[in-house]
C-alpha cells in the first residue's frame, strides 16, 4: 500500500506541473532511448512516431523514423513529422530554442537517481494522458527494488567495483561508478557497498594503484552490446590477474552481467538489481 502510495502522489504532482491548456500529446518525437522505453511502457507507444539514432528497444521503436540523436538531430525531419511534444536531453539546449519558436513543446530530460526514473514516469504519464499505466508502472518498479531489498536485508554488504565500460581483453578505458545517479544506487539497493561511494560523480576513471588501494571484494561487470560467457569470460576474468592482490581476483569474485538494459535507466531498472543482488548474494535467491 506505501508503494502505491508514493506513486499516485508521484502522478498527482506530475499532473499539477502539466498547465491545464496542455493536451496530451499525440505525435511525440523521442531523442532519448531510455524515455522511449518509458513512453512504450506506459502505453503510449503508439503516440511515438519517431525516434533517436540508437533506439532498438522496444522492438516496436527500432521500427520507427529516426531523427539523430544528442549530438546530431535532424531538426528539418523532426519538424516534417509535425510533433507535439519532443523528448530531448537537458543539455540540448539548441535545439529545445529552436523547438520552442517553432511553437513545439519540449520534455526536458537529465540523468538522476533511481527517484529520477520514477518522476519522470510520471511526468511522461502525465503528458500523453497515460496516468493510470504511469501509476502502474511505478508502483511496479517500487515494488521489485523493496522485494531485492527485503532480500539482502541483514546481510554483510561486500565491498563492490561495479564496472560499466572497458576495453575488451584489456583494463585500459575502465570506466565505473561513482557515488552518484541511479547504478550507484542500484548497487546500494542490491546490498553492496560501492568503493567510490566517496566520489561525487556518476563515472570514475581509476588506475590500478587506486583499484589496489580500494580493494573490492567484488568486481561487478555490466557488458552492454556482448554476451562473456564460457571461454570468453575465462578470458576476460584473466585480465584481472594482473592486479591479483586485489580480494575479488584473488577470491575469484568477478561477475559479469550481460545486456543493455543494465545501464538504462527505465522501465527495467528492478530487473537490473535483482540481477545486481542475484550476483552478489546469490544465496538470498536460493
Amino acid at each position: 500500500m506505501a508503494a502505491r502510495a508514493k506513486g499516485l502522489i508521484l502522478v498527482a504532482l506530475a499532473v499539477v506541473a502539466i498547465s491545464a491548456s496542455q493536451r496530451p500529446a499525440t505525435r511525440i518525437v523521442s531523442l532519448v532511448p531510455a524515455l522511449t522505453e518509458m513512453l512504450f511502457a506506459i502505453g503510449a507507444g503508439p503516440q511515438v512516431v519517431a525516434v533517436s539514432s540508437y533506439d532498438d528497444f522496444p522492438p516496436e521503436a527500432a521500427r520507427l523514423p529516426r531523427v539523430g540523436a544528442l549530438l546530431d538531430p535532424d531538426v528539418e525531419r523532426i519538424l516534417a513529422l509535425r510533433p507535439d511534444l519532443v523528448v530531448t536531453y537537458g543539455s540540448q539546449d539548441t535545439l529545445e530554442t529552436q523547438l520552442t519558436n517553432a511553437g513545439i513543446r519540449t520534455f526536458s530530460y537529465r540523468h538522476g537517481g533511481l527517484e529520477t526514473i520514477l518522476t519522470t514516469l510520471a511526468e511522461l504519464g502525465a503528458a500523453t494522458g497515460r496516468t493510470t499505466d504511469a501509476a502502474r508502472a511505478v508502483t511496479n518498479i517500487r515494488q521489485q527494488l523493496d522485494a531485492v531489498r527485503t532480500r539482502v536485508r541483514g546481510r554483510s554488504r561486500p565491498r563492490v567495483l561495479l564496472v560499466f565500460g572497458r576495453e575488451p581483453r584489456s583494463l585500459r578505458q575502465l570506466y565505473v561508478s561513482g557515488g552518484v545517479g541511479f547504478l550507484h544506487e542500484m548497487l546500494e539497493t542490491a546490498g553492496g557497498m560501492n568503493v567510490f561511494a566517496d566520489v561525487r560523480r556518476e563515472s570514475v576513471q581509476p588506475s590500478s594503484e587506486t583499484l589496489l588501494a580500494r580493494a573490492p571484494e567484488i568486481v561487478l561487470e555490466i557488458h552492454e552490446n556482448r554476451t562473456i560467457a564460457g571461454a570468453e569470460a575465462d578470458r576476460e576474468r584473466a585480465v584481472w590477474g594482473a592486479l591479483a592482490s586485489i580480494p575479488a581476483v584473488r577470491n575469484g569474485r568477478i561477475h559479469f552481467l550481460n545486456g543493455d538494459y543494465m545501464t538504462v535507466p527505465g522501465p527495467r531498472v528492478g530487473l537490473a538489481t535483482e540481477a545486481f543482488a542475484r550476483a552478489l548474494h546469490p544465496a538470498a535467491f536460493q
